[in-house]
């Protein structure tokens, strides 16, 4: 499965992304920060993932290819770790809403904020 159309949208954050299997999802910016596949965010192993707090409004400042089966996505709070594979970016759009439930509720748990520290 490989993307045809990559839209980055700056103002309301949200990478758009179409696949050749007819999907096409919306994915906000601060959900592909805290769910950056990178070992920083998921660890080194179960049970070691970082709960990144804060991202509220963090913004994408470049999308790098990686040859023909990933991007990079540097993000403006200095993130840029992790490759974003088009498989992990599929399984991001088709399960974003439990996705983004679990992440709010583990913040919650922690009496952690989705807002930035002032």
């Amino acid at each position: 499965m490989n993307p045809t159309e990559i839209t980055l949208h700056q103002q309301s954050r949200i990478l758009e992304i179409a696949f050749d299997d007819g999907a096409r999802f919306r994915l906000p910016f601060e959900f592909l920060r805290v769910h950056s596949p990178s070992a920083e965010v998921r660890g080194h192993g179960p049970g070691q993932e970082v709960l990144q707090v804060g991202k509220k409004n963090v913004g994408v400042s470049n999308l790098i290819p990686i040859g023909s089966y990933a991007m990079k996505i540097e993000f403006d709070d200095g993130h840029d770790t992790g490759l974003y594979t088009w498989e992990y970016l599929h399984r991001l759009g088709e399960h974003q809403d439990e996705l983004w439930q679990e992440y709010l509720q583990q913040i919650k748990a922690a009496g952690e904020s989705r807002e930035p520290n002032l």
